[in-house]
């Protein structure tokens, strides 16, 4: 599929995409004329790159971490690193479920503030 197709699909720019075959998260073959061309299998790699960053892991991380998911093998290393990057975001998914019940507090007293006021 060609780049362009690959950011639509994904909801990714295709700077971003251009921008991952930099960092070497995204790898694709180049046609005869030039164009990238990836593979069925780069949207759900663009998709867990997604979602690698947006839980806060940075491309360096993520670089070190794809070639795992690629073959399914991990050295003792990387198993570590993910077993780290695991826990860190179980640990943020807590602080953030922490705020939202917060959040909802407040939203809660602001309503009934509001409707007592009415």
């Amino acid at each position: 599929m060609r780049i362009g197709q690959l950011a639509r699909r994904s909801g990714v720019s295709v700077r971003a995409l251009r921008y991952y075959e930099e960092q070497r998260l995204l790898e694709s073959a180049r046609t005869s004329g030039g164009q990238r061309d990836y593979p069925d299998e780069a949207l759900d790699r663009v998709q867990l790159i997604q979602d690698l960053f947006a839980a806060g892991l940075s491309s360096r991380t993520v670089v070190e971490l794809l070639p795992c998911v690629s073959t399914g093998v991990a050295t003792p290393a990387m198993l570590d690193r993910l077993i780290v990057e695991r826990d860190r975001i179980a640990a943020r998914i807590e602080d953030l479920t922490r705020a939202q019940t917060r959040l909802g507090h407040v939203i809660e007293n602001v309503a009934a503030a509001k409707a007592t006021q009415d």
